[in-house]
């Protein structure tokens, strides 16, 4: 035999402490092996999503990298309206506002290369929030993030710009259920861009922007629930140009077609009709008439010749 059973119960209590610190090592690693993809954070309904942004250069529009050659990420500019970065709360849709006091002279520079797409707004979301609990003795977690590009858009001039300080933000995020707001998820993509950039009418989002003015920014932010397009009942409810005509698409259009014969219809025999036979005798239109003393076959009574 390999192994014997030691006869005395001290010689027996030290043989079995090592075995059992084994077994439970083992258990503790199959346990933790087995847990780590359902202990990873997700958000929660409302959780705060910080937006960072590519640090660069006021001068070249480069990006910035810190000591460790990697590229340096900073909050987003303050809101006047929070006193702090701008941020999204996870599966709220609203329309939010996010005001820049003053536009210094390095942050214009920096918007023309934004608008004129020399370089980017590039900006990024964690995907997950960071864990509550780390495990002593394991490697701490690393962050994943999901890019947010901002697409700015406007027109350039001589000692201004125009920018559209409206724009649409679409968040995917993979849930785990979805099946009430309270349940949690995790950011999937993300996507930002003006709109109407070209309306520089009084009352449109355009601004006309110079140093020194605050920036007004308007968000339209918007959730879907899945990395896919927008679902109903289980179909795609948009498919772009050319793929959206459906069974229902005929059948309210042959119904409107219908409603407007009728429509139609009761009009002519209601109202045209009558005022044009008004004061006129019908004759040669009546089944026995025959245009025979009474009309002239044609539904005109014919005029009476003096003698």
């Amino acid at each position: 035999m390999l192994f014997s059973a030691p006869s005395s119960p001290s010689s027996r209590r030290q043989w079995l402490l090592p075995l059992v610190a084994i077994t439970t090592s083992l258990a503790t690693s199959v346990a933790a092996a087995e847990m780590a993809p359902h202990d990873l954070p997700s958000y929660h309904y409302g959780a705060p999503i910080r937006v960072e942004c590519m640090n660069r250069s006021s001068e070249t529009g480069e990006h910035i990298e810190t000591p460790a050659h990697e590229i340096q990420w900073i909050p987003f500019p303050i809101c006047q309206e929070t006193k702090a970065p701008l941020e999204f709360n996870y599966g709220i849709e609203a329309e939010q506002n996010c005001t820049i006091p003053m536009i210094d002279d390095p942050f214009f520079h920096l918007l023309e290369f934004y608008i004129h797409s020399d370089a980017p707004l590039a900006c990024r979301l964690p995907a997950r929030p960071p864990p509550q609990v780390e495990v002593v003795g394991e490697k701490p977690h690393v962050t994943e993030y999901v890019p947010l590009v901002f697409a700015l858009a406007g027109t350039l001039q001589l000692s201004h710009m125009h920018i559209s300080t409206h724009m649409n933000v679409l968040l995917h995020s993979t849930p785990k259920h979805h099946l009430h707001k309270k349940d949690s998820g995790v950011l999937d993509s993300a996507t930002a861009y003006s709109t109407s950039p070209l309306t520089h009418m009084e009352g449109s989002s355009t601004r006309r922007l110079v140093i020194g003015d605050p920036l007004p920014l308007q968000f339209s932010v918007r959730w879907f629930p899945t990395p896919e397009l927008p679902r109903v009942e289980g179909k795609v409810e948009w498919q772009g140009m050319g793929g959206h005509i459906y069974a229902s698409t005929v059948f309210y259009a042959l119904v409107s077609f219908g409603a407007g014969v009728c429509v139609t219809s009761v009009w002519f025999f209601g109202s045209v009709l009558p005022k044009r036979l008004k004061g006129r005798s019908l004759g040669g239109a009546t089944p026995l008439g025959y245009g025979v003393g009474v009309g002239n076959g044609w539904g005109y009574q014919p005029s009476k010749r003096a003698d």
